[in-house]
């Protein structure tokens, strides 16, 4: 053997070696602790709706879902209504952009809407960009002060009001969305 293979056959050892190094090495694995079973509770406790899934079908909770420690998406499951101010506060995200869903419906398997639902206010503020109302009604006026505010096959029985020019001009509304009454800047 020479010594020009020799050597290679020295580097591929050394290159060997220090690739086994840096291999990620694997954690012991511990025994499997026993099984415990706990009791069944006497009574099922309600659910906290800050740390619950955004569905609602209570005008607090919905309050609460809203709010700027609530959730990107609150689905309403039946109607609701409210004698206070509805505020859409804070920053939420889907798929990394800027988004909030308010869901005024049930749907089936396929996605098909089988139910709508009305959440009645006399006021709803909206400050989270990109916010849409979907599959329902709310009824009462909505003053919107963020950009992106949509209607997605969903009505508002009274008002549109928007604090700023460009919240106007990036509202957007598909058919067969509709607004009883004015949409305008205010």
């Amino acid at each position: 053997m020479g010594r020009r293979n020799f050597l290679l056959l020295i580097a591929i050892f050394s290159l060997v070696l220090i690739v086994a190094g840096c291999a990620k090495k694997e954690a012991p694995v511990a025994p499997a602790a026993p099984a415990v079973v706990a009791p069944a509770p006497a009574a099922v406790a309600e659910p906290d709706a800050i740390t619950t899934a955004s569905i609602v079908d209570k005008a607090s909770d919905f309050l609460s879902a809203v709010g700027p420690d609530g959730t990107w998406i609150i689905a309403v499951v039946q109607d609701l209504s409210l004698d206070s101010e509805i505020v859409v506060d804070g920053q939420f995200t889907q798929n990394d952009k800027p988004y909030r869903k308010l869901a005024f419906y049930a749907q089936d398997a396929n996605r098909k809407i089988t139910e709508r639902y009305t959440v009645i206010a006399p006021r709803m503020t909206v400050r989270s960009q990109n916010t849409r109302i979907q599959g329902g009604t709310f009824r009462g006026d909505v003053y919107v002060e963020a950009n992106g505010f949509h209607l997605v096959d969903g009505t508002v029985d009274g008002n549109v009001y928007f604090l700023k020019q460009e919240y106007l001009d990036s509202f957007t509304m598909d058919e067969p969305s509709s607004v009883t009454g004015v949409t305008e800047l205010r």
